[in-house]
């Protein structure tokens, strides 16, 4: 569903306004006044988060993000918070950077009411969270804020389709959509039974509306619910418990993460190729101890060792699971590429924009209408014809595309290198320790090597071994295939043409330290290591297409390159999870009640895209491990369970 963004206005006492719903973002007494009274003190907070590892909020409306810097300064004034705020918020219309910006901005200089003068640090909160505003795109968007103890999953989008996707266990509830009179959708018994669902145990609610539809909803779901004193010229406000004979009977049917994180924050992980290497640095920086484990010397010397790969999306009419998952995976592998260089991490890459060119004129209309069904912001995707893509390119072109502008090229072995300097002091590198097998002894993984000693050893295990999960997995658990990649590394003066990554059947890069790479062949079950003459002739041949011209005179004998194993799945999307148990399973079982091995996980299946799967898959698998909400919304998790392949026929 495209978002339509908030148009930025104002009522006469400049408290700002939605034209679209005809009401007020927060009360004309002050935004943040309310966001303390109301959700804050509502909630019982900040004494309820007190003492606890982790704390999640969930919000109906974010608007301009009042109440959520509100609570992210009283969680950073408190000396005894939680480990890590959680914080996850719906809004249909999200305002843009640049209009949320204009309106933190009237808010501090006294333009709007609201932004308390006792509250210094708020510009610097707000400041932090405009750096890390996302692409107003459909879905989840997980922002790291404060050092990564706070954590803000935006879902923008329909809240009664947003919330029945979201996967969490929400201890308080703010519910600040406008008034049920305005926005009855928000309000719906429908919604207060999704966050019943979304429920932990004890869980609480607060909102400013007392409106008698509103009390009958939400005790109908399950919250006993009470009248407060309100704030400022409002009488009363509402507060809510969820009823414990409630929770027990919905807890059941709602699949979320684990209730609570391993005891011991201590994980065995196979393969530093970029799947282990970023999981490597999300559990890292959760506090766990990491024994990576490779067998070659150093890490991402296989698949992951190129010059160049391309991190875009790949945009479909139907926005079918690939598209929302690519989409996805771009915005946040680059946002954790800005967080890791923030950090003061070196990584080769840039956002320079990619064009993914068409076939022919009929491609290109295609490609149209995906533009227009979308509706995304131009600066992430756009249509441009063959002469907007041949200046981009800063070469002569044979048709246009699509312009992702925020895309661009990543070195994957620096990223590898930079999420284990990350924090390095939580990751014990084992190189040159090649696997032979895996054992569990009821409580501990070990990696054993062919000599029958132990490797490594810890309570939780992730498979990220590339192809070699074949090796260390019972025959047919996971239909894994390994598919042979040659690129080729090619001459290039600085400064030369293309200025931007062109893809179309393959890609090339611009210039990158005097090379530019041109590839990749795909083949599916060929173990060749060498490097063969007649793929290089192909990866020469796409790049002619792409660049008319740009490689006359070169041969395959004149370039160099590189070959890798990429470990692929049938539907190519990737297989993130936990991992199931052998033997065989009932076509009617649902996903989350297939057994699984304990403790034992899997990263596998990225094929062409390790780049685009490896930093949210990251997150997602060190979120289910954790028991943190989670980046992706629930059916996108389905799509990628590792176990989803024991439900499908065998071919």
């Amino acid at each position: 569903m495209p978002i339509i963004p908030a148009r930025l206005a104002f009522a006469d006492d400049g408290t700002p306004r939605s034209d679209t719903f005809d009401d007020i973002y927060h009360s004309s007494d002050g935004g943040f006044g309310q966001a303390r009274h109301v959700f804050l003190a509502g909630n019982d907070l900040p004494q309820r988060w007190r003492g606890r590892d982790r704390f999640v909020v969930l919000e109906t409306g974010f608007g301009p993000g009042l109440n959520f810097l509100a609570t992210w300064a009283a969680w950073r004034a408190d000396p005894q918070r939680c480990g890590r705020l959680h914080f996850v918020s719906c809004e249909l219309h999200p305002f843009s950077r640049d209009d949320l910006a204009t309106l933190h901005a009237r808010l501090q200089s006294g333009q709007s009411t609201g932004w308390p003068e006792d509250w210094p640090t708020l510009a610097e909160l707000s400041a932090e969270l405009l750096s890390q505003w996302p692409v107003l795109a459909a879905g989840l968007h997980r922002l790291h804020l404060d050092g990564e103890r706070v954590a803000l999953t935006l879902c923008f989008g329909d809240a009664r389709d947003g919330l029945a996707q979201i996967a969490a266990r929400a201890d308080a509830f703010y519910l600040d959509g406008f008034s049920p009179a305005r926005n009855p959708e928000l309000w719906s018994p429908k919604i207060c039974h999704l966050l019943a669902r979304l429920a932990a145990p004890g869980a609480t609610l607060a909102t400013w509306s007392v409106a008698g539809t509103v009390r009958e909803h939400l005790r109908h779901a399950g919250f006993d619910v009470e009248k407060a004193p309100g704030f400022g010229g409002k009488r009363q406000m509402l507060r809510g418990r969820l009823r414990e004979q409630k929770h027990a009977s919905t807890a059941s049917s709602m699949p979320s993460p684990a209730a609570c994180p391993p005891p011991a924050r201590h994980a065995l992980v196979i393969g530093a190729g970029l799947a282990g290497c970023a999981l490597a640095e999300r559990l890292a920086a959760r506090g766990w101890t990491i024994e990576l484990v490779d067998a070659a010397a150093a890490p991402a010397t296989g698949a992951s060792g190129n010059l160049a790969g391309v991190l875009r999306p790949l945009p479909s009419l139907d926005d079918n699971p690939m598209s929302r998952l690519t989409r996805a995976g771009t915005l946040y592998g680059w946002r954790h590429i800005a967080r890791l260089r923030r950090d003061g991490q070196a990584i080769k890459a840039e956002a320079c924009g990619v064009l993914h060119l068409a076939r022919d004129d009929a491609q290109a209309t295609k490609m149209s209408k995906v533009v227009e069904r979308l509706a995304l912001p131009a600066e992430h995707l756009r249509c441009v014809d063959t002469t907007a893509a041949s200046e981009l390119a800063g070469w002569p072109l044979p048709i246009g595309g699509w312009h992702f502008g925020d895309s661009g090229w990543v070195q994957p072995p620096s990223l590898c290198a930079a999420n284990l300097a990350h924090h390095a002091d939580h990751i014990h590198g084992h190189f040159g320790h090649a696997v032979a097998r895996l054992q569990h002894d009821g409580e501990t993984w070990q990696a054993i090597d062919a000599e029958g000693g132990t490797i490594a050893q810890a309570p939780v295990m992730v498979l990220a071994a590339g192809t070699g999960v074949r090796e260390l997995l019972p025959p047919g658990l996971l239909p894994v295939v390994s598919a042979r990649g040659q690129v080729s590394i090619l001459p290039a003066a600085a400064d030369s043409p293309p200025h931007l990554v062109v893809c179309r059947g393959g890609y090339v890069s611009p210039e990158v330290d005097g090379l530019r790479c041109a590839g990749a062949t795909f083949s599916v079950d060929d173990e060749d290591t060498g490097l063969r003459d007649d793929d290089h002739a192909e990866n020469l041949a796409k790049l002619d297409g792409m660049l008319p011209g740009i490689a006359a005179g070169l041969s395959p004998g004149d370039v160099a390159g590189r070959v890798g194993f990429r470990p692929a799945s049938p539907d190519r999307l990737p297989m993130v999870g936990a991992l199931p148990m052998p033997g065989p399973v009932d076509h009617g079982t649902p996903l989350p009640a297939i057994p699984r091995q304990p403790g034992a996980w899997v990263l596998s299946g990225y094929g062409a895209r390790g780049l685009v799967w490896s930093a949210l898959a990251a997150e997602l698998l060190a979120s289910q491990i954790e028991g943190d909400p989670l980046p992706l919304e629930r059916n996108l998790c389905d799509a990628i369970d590792p176990a989803r392949f024991l439900l499908r026929p065998r071919a």
